[in-house]
């Protein structure tokens, strides 16, 4: 530590040599500035239960990543397939969960648990899907995205090819919502599980917090009482004061559902769960936001649902009403809206955009959804985890 006294004149050599440690002094301070700092280590966790005819995508394209993974861990949760065997072939390590009933949650908070101790503060620590596979600059986007505010930056999702007609739907669905990152600044509103990397520390700060009891969920790192424990881990970040970023160099390439059933059980547990969380956490300057959208979309939901009901009952009894020039200008601007944010989805998608009716029913579908949890919410009833 510097000493800034200033000297006094009674001793002038005293000043001198003063004047002169001082001169060195900032020099060497000028160069400490100039010298590259050392770049933190960079961690993977794969949490995978039988996940073994995609685990090696998963790792190979984590070794193409423009920033290489110092260390990637495959977290084998209660396999009985080939996932720890092929994994250990493509160049990474295996951690065997033990005992665990907590699903994807418990495998992370015991693998988390056993690495961290080996991190730095600013180390990183980035959590994927073992189903997911991340576009090639993801890492180092990701990396550079990191200040004193932001605590966690997830990635943008992509669907990947195939699934017929439902799955080009949820492919637009996930360009739709990569569009909304793009023009809101990359600000996340959930950190997606297919891919999110956080700084240790804050990991460590979000462990403390449960254990203090400012945030609920156990006294683990994710939560163990949330079916959509990375929602949960979002609005955790955000209360410790965090910004949660999804830039566009992110992407993430993901699967999508390939029939209704299966559908239905994975937006069923992620609205549940979204609805949940908001219950657990109540309203707070982090959760405002989410409450209104909610609230949006449960208007939106019904009104669609209402203007439905009147058009038919309309058409059957009076016959068709004809075209108004004002409604029909809100129709087009909203089909415009519609094809242009999936316009990079590719020609196929703007083409059912344009035709609106498939979306329609794809609508209906998610306000099926929405209003079944709700109901289940308030009659609170059991969700169960349904593998999809």
């Amino acid at each position: 530590m510097l000493d800034l006294a200033a000297p006094t004149a009674a001793d002038p050599a005293r000043g001198t040599r003063s004047r002169r440690a001082g001169r060195h002094a900032t020099r060497r301070a000028h160069a400490a500035r100039e010298e590259p700092a050392v770049r933190p280590r960079l961690a993977v966790l794969i949490p995978a239960h039988d996940e073994e005819d995609r685990i090696a995508a998963a790792i190979e394209g984590l070794w193409k990543q423009a920033r290489r993974p110092d260390l990637i861990v495959v977290v084998a949760d209660n396999c009985t397939d080939g996932t720890a065997d092929i994994a250990a072939a493509h160049g990474a390590q295996v951690f065997h969960t033990q005992g665990n009933t907590h699903k994807k949650a418990g495998a992370l908070n015991q693998a988390i648990a056993w690495i961290l101790p080996h991190m730095d503060d600013r180390d990183l620590l980035l959590v994927q899907d073992a189903d997911t596979v991340l576009d090639p600059c993801f890492t180092e986007t990701a990396e550079g995205t990191f200040n004193r505010r932001v605590g966690a930056v997830g990635g943008v999702f992509y669907g990947e090819d195939g699934g017929g007609l439902l799955g080009l739907l949820q492919r637009m669905e996930f360009h739709r919502y990569a569009w909304e990152l793009e023009r809101t600044g990359g600000k996340a509103q959930v950190l997606t599980g297919t891919g999110t990397m956080f700084q240790a520390r804050v990991l460590r700060e979000v462990r403390a917090a449960r254990r203090s009891g400012l945030i609920g969920g156990g006294t683990g790192y994710y939560s163990l009482a949330s079916l959509t424990e990375d929602d949960e881990m979002t609005k955790a970040v955000k209360t410790l004061g965090y910004r949660t970023m999804s830039p566009a160099g992110c992407a993430v390439t993901t699967e999508v559902m390939p029939t209704l059933p299966k559908l239905w059980h994975q937006r069923l547990r992620w609205q549940r769960g979204a609805l949940e969380n908001l219950r657990d956490y109540g309203w707070t300057k982090v959760t405002a936001r989410y409450f209104v959208q909610q609230f949006l979309m449960g208007f939106g939901a019904l009104s669609f649902l209402v203007y439905l009901t009147f058009m038919v009952t309309s058409i059957t009894f009076y016959g068709w009403p004809g075209l108004s020039p004002f409604w029909t200008s809100i129709g087009l601007i909203f089909v415009l809206e519609k094809t242009v944010s999936v316009r990079r989805a590719g020609p196929v998608a703007v083409l059912v955009a344009v035709l609106m009716i498939p979306e329609m029913l794809y609508d209906l579908f998610q306000h099926a959804i929405y209003f079944t949890s709700l109901w289940g919410l308030l009659r609170r009833t059991e969700e169960k985890w349904v593998a999809t």
